[in-house]
């Protein structure tokens, strides 16, 4: 079946058109700068890849030309818009309710307006997505696909937060977590590389611009780094990652702040761009500059931010039988690899440094010596491959 996966920004749509049997990618699309005076369109089929400007003031705009691209003369990757069987929407946080992947009924679009409090700036561009599509493509089903779905499955234990109990029952305040749908992704793949996952304790290390780490037990999630929203959790390009929720009160002080800009400053000014001094946020420049001190301080506090959440989530399921490393650089930056194991022989973690070194791109791989105890590995991740087939399923 050949499926569309949208994820659809404030000001940019990503479009990937793909089979789900086989994941054959037909053609990708990335819509930038919607609304403003430069956008265009990065796009790919057949093996062209083209930068096309384009005036688009709206992601109505953004979806025509996409769609007028895909099936056009020069390059087309269909021969009608009728074989779009289906289209996913990439979605981040909708609360407790969506718990799975759904049909989206002007119903379910109903609903899932009501909860777009759970995440503010994602949630209104996703729908909107949703909504130009069932506008042009009226026959065709969209399916809601939750990057919080995975996390479902987490005790009350874990997601919970110490506060008063009525901010949970009355107003839903807990533990969601994100990059659901990448972590799922890993435990399919390791359930085809291990066989049952029963008994089994996953480690899952989704490091990128964005981060979060998975205890998957049983195949199932049952604790995750990231909170209420994608701030928490380990060090990240931008974001701080946990803190001392006091600090906030000064930095609001220190910096004339209201609360809005404060919680954007943790977002887009912390991490990794931080402590670099605001130099580099992306882990390949800070790689190149590691005698800069401040660089190799940011560097050595995201290895020990991963290992520590490493070592609290083995304690938590009992040990670990498996680590995977997935993402931008989970699956690309060795040296952030060699540092977060280097401490966990206790563990039983035994990394092959020279195969970790040298690996293929975008191939899964067992990084950890053969006598390993806990099996280490560099597992490609495929968002857009999940949301396919959750799209595909629903939509038969």
């Amino acid at each position: 079946m050949k499926v569309l996966v949208i994820n659809s920004g404030s000001s940019s749509v990503k479009a990937q058109l793909m089979e789900t049997k086989g994941g054959k990618v037909f053609a990708k699309a990335y819509c930038q700068k919607i609304g403003l005076k430069d956008s265009f369109m990065t796009y790919s089929a057949n093996g062209i890849k083209k930068d096309i400007k384009k005036d688009m003031p709206t992601h109505k705009d953004a979806f025509k030309f996409f769609f007028d691209t895909l099936i056009g003369q020069e390059m087309g990757a269909i021969k009608s818009l009728e074989e779009i069987k289906a289209i996913g929407h990439r979605m981040v946080n909708f609360g407790e309710k969506f718990t799975e992947s759904v049909v989206v009924t002007k119903t379910v679009l109903k609903e899932l307006e009501k909860n777009i409090h759970f995440a503010p700036l994602h949630n209104p561009p996703a729908l909107l997505g949703v909504s130009v599509c069932m506008e042009l493509m009226p026959k065709v089903k969209n399916v809601a696909v939750f990057d919080t779905s995975f996390h479902s499955t987490m005790p009350e234990k874990a997601f919970m937060y110490a506060i008063p109990y009525e901010l949970y029952s009355k107003n839903k305040i807990r533990r969601y977590g994100a990059h659901g749908t990448s972590h799922r992704y890993i435990a399919m793949k390791c359930k085809e590389l291990f066989g049952n996952l029963k008994g089994k304790k996953i480690i899952s290390c989704h490091l990128g611009s964005g981060s979060s780490i998975c205890a998957i037990k049983d195949g199932k999630c049952v604790d995750t780094s990231m909170g209420y929203t994608p701030l928490a959790g380990v060090i990240m390009g931008t974001r701080s990652g946990d803190i001392d929720p006091s600090i906030i009160k000064p930095i609001m002080e220190i910096k004339k702040f209201n609360i809005d800009q404060t919680i954007d400053y943790l977002n887009k000014n912390s991490g990794l761009l931080g402590i670099t001094g605001g130099k580099y946020s992306d882990l390949r420049d800070i790689d190149e500059h590691l005698d800069e001190h401040q660089v190799k301080l940011a560097f050595d506090m995201l290895a020990y931010s991963v290992k520590k959440y490493i070592g609290a989530y083995a304690a938590a399921m009992g040990g670990v039988d498996y680590i995977t490393f997935t993402a931008g650089v989970g699956e690309n930056g060795f040296m952030e690899r060699e540092a977060i194991c280097s401490g966990l022989e206790y563990l039983g973690v035994e990394l092959d440094k020279k195969v970790n070194k040298n690996l293929p791109r975008g191939t899964v791989e067992e990084i950890s010596k053969k006598d390993s105890k806990v099996k280490v590995y560099r597992i490609p991740t495929d968002e857009e491959y999940m949301i396919a087939i959750d799209t595909a399923n629903l939509a038969k």
